[in-house]
């Protein structure tokens, strides 16, 4: 079994600090703020413990945590980390079931991160938003999406990624982030609050069925070989930034990979160098005399 690591991420909170694994969690997203409402948690109320944990969030593959202002991230967040790195690898339950009951409210909050591309915004809520990813580049292909429809009345929305438990938004260049950040993150959070729809049900199911014909579709075993290791080391990695990587065909006599890149990966000025350094290589030493080369198609 792959060890579990945690790298430390900054958020748009001083006070809030994330620690994203190199692989999903746990299916579904919870918050604690005190020791008694994280009875289901043990890794929560671990936490609590430290003086100077106010608040514990666990999602799909990272855990968040903010502080009190007693003492800084600098002085604490690797004690933090290894605390919780130790605690996944012994294993240990992250929530049991009952946590998961519908009696139990949780509020919705939504914080903004930056992501390697300048020109998108990820922002995360506390809750699964969809199953499947969805990529709207503009406001014709989004109409089946209520969420990203009233994300690009905002003039200054170019393109919309929804995955697990975020929205990545890329923007214009006519504007800065600072002068719009707020808006959009309190705009997500009220749309979420109130129960605004986020996909259209018959357009999610018929994605769906997509995804699950793709999944089965009769692919050679290098195709499926790619597939597995783009799931198990890339995948988790580009969703921290805010993106997708999708496997798109092989093509043997060339032995070239054709990906399709998503949300920040699409378009992010650093991607050339992490599809040739980073996947091209991995895939090449993984699979050897089956690779030549890695081709984002939409770069």
């Amino acid at each position: 079994m792959e060890k579990i690591t945690l790298k430390i991420e900054k958020t748009t909170s001083e006070s809030i600090i994330k620690f994203t694994a190199n692989t999903v969690l746990i299916s579904g997203s919870y918050e604690f703020n005190t020791i008694d409402e994280a009875k289901n948690s043990p890794l929560a109320q671990q936490l609590f413990h430290l003086p100077f944990i106010k608040r514990v969030f666990i999602s799909a593959n990272f855990i968040a945590v903010e502080k009190f202002d007693i003492v800084e991230w600098n002085d604490v967040q690797e004690e933090v980390k290894e605390q919780i790195e130790h605690y996944l690898n012994n294993p240990g339950v992250l929530v049991l079931e009952e946590t998961n009951s519908p009696q139990q409210k949780i509020p919705v909050e939504v914080y903004a991160e930056s992501t390697p591309n300048p020109s998108v915004l990820k922002f995360v809520a506390n809750k699964n938003l969809v199953e499947t990813d969805f990529e709207f580049k503009n406001k014709e292909e989004a109409k089946n999406s209520p969420l990203a429809l009233n994300l690009f009345d905002f003039k200054y929305v170019k393109e919309v990624f929804i995955s697990e438990n975020y929205v990545s938004v890329s923007k214009t260049e006519a504007i800065d982030w600072g002068e719009i950040t707020v808006e959009l993150r309190s705009f997500i959070r009220e749309y979420i609050a109130n129960g605004g729809k986020i996909i259209n049900e018959n357009y999610k199911q018929e994605k769906n069925s997509q995804t699950a014909a793709s999944e089965t579709a009769n692919l050679d075993d290098v195709s499926k070989q790619v597939i597995d290791l783009l799931d198990q080391y890339v995948k988790p990695a580009v969703a921290a930034d805010g993106g997708n990587i999708a496997f798109q065909s092989y093509d043997e006599t060339t032995q070239t990979v054709n990906v399709i890149l998503q949300g920040a990966c699409s378009g992010c000025p650093s991607s050339t160098v992490t599809l040739k350094n980073g996947i091209e290589n991995m895939l090449k030493q993984l699979i050897p005399g089956k690779i030549s080369q890695v081709v984002a198609i939409n770069l």
